[in-house]
């Protein structure tokens, strides 16, 4: 019960904070280019969007200061374990990242915020890009302490203490893990952020008052062009990620694939539906592409693959002396996570983000060989639930790939050298229960104020724009027919872009 306890506090804990991480991950990035092109054009256009999705940034930036200090407190509290066994390696890029990221980012946002009237542009322009590489850094130096995680190196075990000591903390930034994990994450994150952008301007172009055609077409764009490179890289990069992992965490991809044994020309799993069991003896249902996972893991159709009965089998006798010292029978010992698990969230992570990119080239498309044909759908109920569907889709991209992450990498807490229910804290299950209930009561709160604010931000555009068009369509764009309209979807007192929260 302590256990479940503890992971649930921290599952809940860490996904909610990483509902805003991407999302100034990716905001930051587009809010800077957005300012460079302002300064570099002079267009007036390009400084209102700056300040209008800087705004958004800002709400999302200090919200989420607010939600990830818990992170830093769980591990003393309800993982002492853990930190006793790992903390003079962990805690190394955990204050690279407190000390030096996240100060960077924090600093030159500061200067961002109160440097519009008093900054030279160029040196105002450079307190942005600071805070986008000082996010970036924080971003490293957190993937690479889990990547750690997932595939420790430069380490040692200490034969006085037992536990990990640090013996290289280039090879803990610089794995083969941590690169590919970062390169995947903030791709993933543009991605995020571009998907929000084009939302929000689909249903700005869609009210019925058609107020700042002009400066929301061209969020729109910019973010339909996001979309497409960061889905694009993310889908690119996730391949060679996916084969790394076949090398260094078979168990976590036989997993995604629910592949119980080891074969030539693997199958891909298009979708299998079997009883609700960690690890089900036999599928109900399966439907497959045959030797496409040999090809996605090796690069040959004919390539190897194992499963996850024989890695357990391999697995058993390789950590039998760790049962042993922890006073377990190694052959009651299992080395897989929860098949279905693993398996979903893995395919709904992929499929997001292909979603993504298919909605960014029908978008682009559109708004290139029809001009105005994009503020018309806007206003059709069907389009507009379709294209405000980006709004969600990157945050739940984002929780699934971390689900498929954390929980294919079970049963361990640091792969290979200790397992979770060896890493919890020795403390009373009511306080684990009293302080789950309180986080769950403050990020509730926390995160209906934040959704308050950014949702009437959102809303009501950008500052300093134009009047709404009078009935007679003499604005930007053309004035769809009343016929054509469904008076409750365009209603601004009913609807609103929508971020839902994310369960893990």
């Amino acid at each position: 019960m302590l256990l479940e306890l503890a992971r649930w506090q921290f599952a809940f804990t860490t996904v909610f904070h990483f509902i805003f991480v991407p999302l100034t991950i990716g905001l930051s990035g587009l809010v800077a280019l957005m300012q460079t092109r302002w300064v570099r054009s002079g267009d007036d256009q390009y400084r209102r969007m700056t300040r209008f999705w800087g705004k958004l940034l800002l709400i999302n930036f200090a919200i989420g200061i607010a939600t990830g200090l818990v992170q830093e407190f769980q591990f003393g509290m309800a993982w002492s374990a853990y930190s006793r066994y790992v903390g003079d390696v962990f805690g190394a890029p955990l204050a690279m990242e407190g000390l030096a990221a996240f100060f960077l980012e924090s600093t030159f946002l500061g200067i961002w915020i109160f440097g519009w009237d008093h900054l030279p542009k160029k040196l105002h322009l450079a307190s942005i890009w600071l805070v986008f590489v000082g996010t970036n850094l924080s971003a490293y130096f957190i993937l690479a302490a889990n990547a750690w995680m997932q595939h420790p190196v430069g380490y040692r075990i200490d034969p006085e203490t037992g536990n990990a000591a640090l013996t290289s903390i280039w090879a803990v930034l610089s794995s083969g893990n941590a690169v590919f994990a970062y390169l995947h994450t903030i791709p993933a994150a543009v991605l995020t952020a571009a998907g929000l952008m084009a939302g929000i301007s689909i249903w700005h172009l869609g009210r019925r008052a058609g107020h700042e055609t002009a400066f929301f077409r061209r969020s729109l764009s910019w973010g339909l062009k996001g979309m497409l490179v960061a889905s694009l890289l993310t889908i690119v990069v996730g391949h060679f990620f996916g084969q790394y992992m076949t090398e260094k965490q078979p168990m976590k991809m036989a997993a995604a694939e629910a592949l119980y044994t080891t074969e030539k020309s693997a199958p891909l799993s298009l979708m299998t539906i079997a009883p609700l069991e960690k690890k089900p003896d036999r599928p109900s249902f399966e439907l497959k592409i045959p030797g496409l996972t040999s090809f996605l893991a090796t690069n040959s159709f004919n390539g190897t693959v194992e499963g996850i009965d024989d890695l357990q089998a391999q697995d058993v006798r390789r950590f039998a002396p760790y049962e042993r010292a922890q006073g377990r029978d190694p052959a009651e010992a299992e080395y897989y996570p929860i098949v279905g698990v693993t398996y979903w969230t893995f395919r709904l992570m992929m499929g997001l983000g292909f979603w993504m990119l298919g909605v960014a080239v029908v978008g682009l498309l559109l708004m290139r060989r029809a001009p105005g044909r994009i503020e018309r759908l806007a206003t059709r109920t069907w389009f507009r639930r379709l294209a405000l569907g980006t709004l969600a889709a990157g945050f739940l991209g984002h929780a699934a790939g971390w689900m498929f992450t954390e929980v294919g990498r079970q049963p361990w807490v640091v792969t290979g050298l200790l397992k979770t229910q060896d890493a919890v804290s020795k403390i009373g299950v009511s306080t684990i229960a009293i302080s789950l209930g309180v986080f769950i009561v403050l990020y509730v709160a926390i995160g209906a104020i934040e959704f308050r604010l950014f949702t009437t931000l959102a809303r009501k555009g950008p500052e300093g724009g134009d009047r709404p068009p009078a009935a007679s369509g003499n604005g930007d764009a053309p004035t769809p027919e009343r016929d054509e309209l469904d008076d409750h979807d365009h209603d601004e007192d009913h609807e609103h872009p929508h971020v839902p929260l994310l369960v893990y």
